[in-house]
């Protein structure tokens, strides 16, 4: 007799849907909570876009690190993941509006016969997690106001880059991983070029990249048959030399901004995820310094 198959969830998880006050589509919420008693002042809070695909690495990254502080420099926080009502990892019509900066713009369908590929519509996503997604997380479990991250990768570092600049108030922590500052002419930095500056408190950003999305494919990408078409798309998309070039002009700002840069070794545009959400991880539910035992 066969043993019986069931479907597996991560304890401690759940999800819910959570439709615009305004209109639109609703977004899946993917949700950590720690089992324990919040502290006094509140959970820290890591806010993510593209929850589909980045929720497990995270809430697999928190609950092995977070019982063991001394050792991990972790402790416990809550995760909140934006992601869509499906099963795929993504969902490149919505994460397009989503997380494209504007001016709006309409690009070809992703496939022949499809709907156009719309951008622009990152502003509606910032006053969705401003003003509905944290309150709404906030009337569940206590949250620290002074220790929020969020975190992006690809489109979504972009998008962290953008709400950084235009809501530098929201978050303690901007984390984005292989942002896609090329995009549209680098519009991007003229964001950063007329950013808001940060009330209060100072702020963090950390941006990130693979070994292999600079100048250097991975090995195995040199025996595939668009090698020459990928590595022509890299001296477009200058994804780490762009990423440093940012942290270096952010620093050190006189508004209290700090930035830095780090080169995960070995890692592709893709693979770079899990190492890229493990970091985030660490930022944002960081202990302090801490010997490993």
């Amino acid at each position: 007799m066969s043993n019986p198959i069931s479907l597996y969830s991560m304890p401690g998880t759940a999800s819910f849907d959570l439709a615009p006050a305004a209109g639109g589509e609703p977004y899946r919420i993917f949700l950590s909570i720690p089992s324990e008693k919040p502290p006094a002042e509140g959970w820290p809070l890591l806010v993510m876009t593209d929850g589909n695909a980045t929720f497990p690495f995270a809430a697999a990254s928190l609950v092995t690190q977070a019982p063991y502080p001394t050792g991990t420099n972790v402790g416990w926080g809550v995760i909140a993941a934006i992601g869509y009502p499906c099963d795929e990892p993504y969902d490149p019509l919505r994460r397009s509006w989503d997380l494209g900066p504007p001016p709006a713009k309409s690009y070809p369908p992703f496939v022949e016969g499809g709907p156009p590929v719309v951008i622009g519509g990152t502003g509606k996503l910032v006053d969705f997690i401003e003003n509905e997604l944290i309150p709404k997380i906030a009337e569940m479990v206590m949250l620290d106001p002074l220790r929020r991250s969020l975190f992006g990768h690809s489109f979504g570092g972009l998008f962290t880059l953008y709400a950084l600049f235009e809501r530098p108030g929201l978050f303690a922590n901007w984390i984005a991983a292989s942002p896609t500052i090329y995009w549209e002419n680098s519009e991007i930095l003229n964001n950063e070029a007329q950013r808001q500056r940060i009330p209060g408190n100072a702020a963090f950003l950390h941006l990130s990249a693979g070994e292999y999305e600079g100048d250097e494919l991975a090995p195995f990408q040199y025996r595939n048959e668009d090698a020459a078409i990928r590595l022509e798309k890299r001296k477009t998309e200058r994804t780490i030399l762009l990423a440093q070039e940012m942290a270096e002009r952010l620093k050190s700002t006189a508004d209290g901004l700090h930035a830095e840069f780090e080169l995960y070794a070995g890692q592709t545009h893709m693979s770079v995820l899990a190492a890229a959400v493990n970091r985030a991880v660490s930022i944002a539910f960081a202990v302090g310094t801490s010997t490993d035992s």
